[in-house]
């Protein structure tokens, strides 16, 4: 990988910049709601090595069925920082999914870092939609033999490395406004670095969140992204095309600088939709529809999501922390009359099956 400066690894850049983001994020929501209480803040070694921290936010279950009135009813914003060897079925599904990045093959595994910061927040007002991001940075380096150690201070051959990300937003009922909120504050954040970033990313979340088997989207989309190097991109223009809309980040400090403006537009892309939103009252059977729609958000972690699929791949992974996307509780019902068209669930299900563009 080349540097730009003499600065510090990018591993510890990023390493630096999720941990403040974290607690950035995390009071937010606990300044939102002070009343609610505060977020588990779960500090934690992976044996494999490296760590992380998972700040969850739950309300106390020892009675299924007694009424809370906090804003959130599951959250979770979590960060973790770890190193090891990817075993060959890891690199095979990672070969897979980053097809722009051939990686060689090695029986005995190759060696990764892996940084990033990973959030769901499931409200508890079906008015108020569930949000989730992620902003991570990977790399894959060379082996070190065994008769010649690294020093400490020598950074392993990094045979690849990438970007990766992206936000989106689930809501149960749809309110346009919402969503040209979400969308204007994600493409103002994009803009800053090129102006084919925000329409390919948010084409690319809309295609990646999508259950085949439902034919809908899981959301109003936002945007998603993989694969961002300094080497050519499947989905974007070369950056050495006369064309002045190729314009993209490349260098590790510009993609960098990229993420930091995304993960800084998470709270003013969410935080307002949200405190609007959990203030409408709402009854049973606008409640019976957020747990179906959550169902639906089930479905699609459990079935198609890499990210969860590449976790419970990856030796001493953290169940837990995985597995914390998942909301508190879900419905399915059989042949459900639910979100037929003319009702406002019907409105929202039109949109899942016909993706829009929200910013005109």
């Amino acid at each position: 990988m080349s540097t730009d400066s003499l600065e510090k690894p990018m591993r510890a850049q990023v390493e630096e910049y999720i941990v403040s983001l974290q607690e950035q994020i995390v009071t937010a929501f606990e300044t939102l709601d002070p009343k609610a209480g505060s977020f588990k803040r779960d500090s934690w070694v992976r044996s494999q090595g490296g760590n992380g921290r998972s700040c969850v936010f739950a309300c106390p279950s020892d009675d299924p069925t007694a009424a809370h009135d906090s804003i959130l009813e599951k959250a979770g914003v979590n960060i973790s920082i770890v190193h090891g060897v990817l075993p060959p079925a890891a690199i095979k599904q990672m070969r897979a999914d980053h097809t722009s990045m051939p990686l060689p093959d090695r029986p005995e595994g190759l060696p990764f870092f892996a940084a990033g910061l990973s959030l769901v927040i499931h409200p508890r007002n079906p008015h108020a939609p569930t949000v989730h991001a992620n902003y991570r940075y990977f790399e894959i380096t060379e082996p070190v033999k065994k008769d010649q150690p690294t020093p400490e201070q020598e950074q392993p051959e990094v045979l690849a490395w990438w970007f990766g990300g992206g936000c989106d937003l689930t809501p149960s009922y749809l309110y346009e406004e919402d969503a040209i909120h979400f969308h204007s504050t994600l493409k103002k954040a994009c803009d800053k670095h090129g102006s084919q970033l925000y329409p390919t990313f948010k084409k690319w979340c809309d295609e990646y969140f999508y259950l085949p088997h439902r034919g809908e989207t899981r959301g109003v989309g936002g945007i998603f992204f993989d694969d961002l190097n300094e080497g050519p991109h499947a989905r974007l223009n070369s950056p050495n095309s006369p064309d002045a809309a190729a314009s993209r980040p490349t260098s590790p400090a510009e993609i960098f600088s990229f993420i930091q403006d995304l993960g800084n537009a998470f709270v003013p892309s969410y935080l307002p939709i949200l405190k609007s939103r959990s203030s409408i009252s709402s009854t049973p059977a606008e409640r019976r529809w957020q747990l179906l729609r959550r169902g639906r958000y089930v479905e699609f972690n459990l079935v198609y999501d890499r990210g969860t699929k590449f976790g419970l791949m990856t030796p001493g992974a953290r169940i837990e922390s995985i597995l914390m996307s998942l909301p508190e509780t879900a419905r399915w019902e059989y042949m459900s009359e639910m979100g037929e068209e003319g009702t406002r669930e019907g409105t929202l299900v039109e949109v899942l099956k016909n993706p829009r563009e929200w910013i005109k």
